[in-house]
């Protein structure tokens, strides 16, 4: 057996007492409205401070998933200079309440743009970034021209950021919807990246190749169970559910009495 910790996203103004009753070692949440460049939101009664003190209490940790507007590949001054001070907030956010890492999708330039630019654009925003925690770059499942979606480029971000002390999320729905096959996405991940240092796992509604992220609980969706978990045992990292909610409480049942 594994022994896999099993997490889910929690998007409740209560976490910490959903995760005590959902009986799992972590949670994954946003500090801020995901659409909106606004300032940090701390989704607990007690705020910043009272979320991390009631985390520590409880001994649970916390992931925060960055803001979906993040986009700083983009060739755009007017998304791509916001998009970094969004990255900053979200990591401050995440170091005021002892989180373990950030999430940030890969982003994506247009059609007319150079790809190199956009990795470029990635070691700008890393080099400027003050990471008080972990930042994880996620996989993503549409965009012809993502930074993060099929092997080539993510092989081409990391050849550029590959140094800089990021790690890689890999979202199993993501990669169904974005056209990667499902059976070996963990080996050929770690082996242009080194490892996986968290995953987002989901089945996805939609068909392969689909480039819709849209998740479904497992089961429920088009990704074969057998290599949800082919992949989890693969990638031996901690697991986040972002599964529809009605369905969580199963979800991680089946995920412990599969892996653990």
């Amino acid at each position: 057996m594994s022994n896999i910790a099993i997490g889910a996203h929690i998007g409740s103004d209560d976490p910490i007492t959903d995760a005590k009753a959902l009986n799992i070692p972590h949670i994954q949440l946003f500090c801020g409205e995901p659409q909106t460049f606004k300032a940090a939101v701390f989704p607990h009664p007690g705020g910043a401070q009272g979320l991390k003190a009631q985390a520590q209490a409880e001994n649970i940790g916390i992931y925060v998933h960055a803001r979906y507007v993040i986009n700083v590949a983009s060739p755009n001054n007017k998304v791509r200079i916001p998009s970094r001070k969004l990255l900053q907030t979200d990591v401050d956010a995440a170091a005021e309440i002892g989180a373990r890492a950030v999430i940030v999708h890969g982003g994506h330039i247009t059609e007319e743009d150079d790809p190199t630019l956009g990795f470029e654009n990635w070691v700008k925003a890393l080099s400027g970034l003050d990471m008080k925690v972990p930042v994880l770059i996620e996989n993503t499942a549409g965009g012809n021209h993502a930074m993060a979606r099929h092997f080539d480029t993510i092989a081409r971000l990391w050849d550029f950021v590959g140094d800089t002390g990021v790690g890689f999320c890999l979202d199993t729905c993501h990669a169904h919807a974005g056209g990667i096959s499902m059976n070996d996405v963990a080996e050929k991940i770690i082996g242009i990246t080194g490892g996986i240092d968290l995953v987002h796992c989901n089945d996805s509604r939609d068909e392969f190749a689909s480039g819709r992220d849209r998740h479904a609980n497992l089961g429920e969706g088009n990704i074969a169970m057998e290599d949800i978990l082919h992949c989890l045992t693969t990638a031996n990292a901690p697991v986040i559910l972002e599964t529809p909610s009605d369905g969580v409480v199963a979800d991680i049942a089946l995920l412990n009495s599969s892996l653990n």
